[in-house]
């Protein structure tokens, strides 16, 4: 059971990664460069999940998607199942409140760039997207790295959020954190306790590995 809880846990934090990298790249670099004065509005629904509960983040979920609700109804009848208590189900949710985890590192990442070697590109002739692409991204990559591996590392924490959007179900959604929960229940204090220090390890590491990052490009 630990071994398929390890794996849905993998499988959500690479998922949710490589969604929020693909999205949330774009996102970040239109509120880094936007000149609008509601920006902070958006800035605002981003760092939303940061502090909402998960419980009330999940339960928005559940409305959102369950089967009588729009989005729910859609995604059944294209796909014959729903998306609560699925893998679909908890990686949307995971999406959701891991996006300020990576957003708000981008954000701080492409904000760095100087914006005077953007608009040279532009001024030689190169498009948006090349300039995007070959100056802005490999120039806010620390940054990049940084909500990356917030992102994943945060994703294996989950446990509010994806037992209410997902329950509890091994191999499917059950995750690490949920097992460790599921051991304490139980009274296997000898499980939960080398599950748990599992994650204080790969935690760690992926805090030194994103100090290690800042460090070397604002050196103390």
């Amino acid at each position: 059971m630990e071994w398929t809880a390890l794996w849905v846990s993998l499988r959500l934090a690479f998922f949710t990664t490589l969604i929020l990298t693909v999205v949330g790249i774009p996102m970040a670099w239109w509120v880094a460069t936007s000149r609008r004065r509601w920006i902070f509005i958006v800035e605002a629904v981003i760092a939303l999940p940061i502090v909402l509960p998960p419980t009330v983040l999940g339960f928005y979920m559940l409305m959102l998607t369950g089967p009588y609700s729009p989005v729910g109804s859609v995604w059944i009848n294209a796909t014959g199942v729903p998306i609560p208590f699925t893998f679909h189900g908890i990686l949307a949710a995971s999406v959701v409140f891991n996006l300020p985890f990576a957003v708000r590192p981008f954000i701080a990442g492409l904000s760095s760039v100087d914006r005077r070697l953007v608009e040279a590109s532009w001024s030689l002739g190169v498009s948006r997207t090349a300039t995007f692409c070959k100056i802005v991204v490999p120039m806010a990559w620390p940054g990049i790295i940084t909500g990356m591996v917030l992102a994943f590392a945060h994703t294996l924490g989950e446990f509010g959020v994806v037992l209410m959007v997902g329950g509890n179900i091994p191999g499917v959604t059950q995750t690490l954190s949920i097992l460790i929960y599921d051991e304490v229940q139980a009274m296997n204090y000898a499980d939960a306790a080398r599950i748990s220090m599992i994650m204080l390890v790969f935690s760690f590491t992926m805090l030194c590995m994103i100090f290690s990052v800042q460090r070397r490009i604002m050196p103390v």
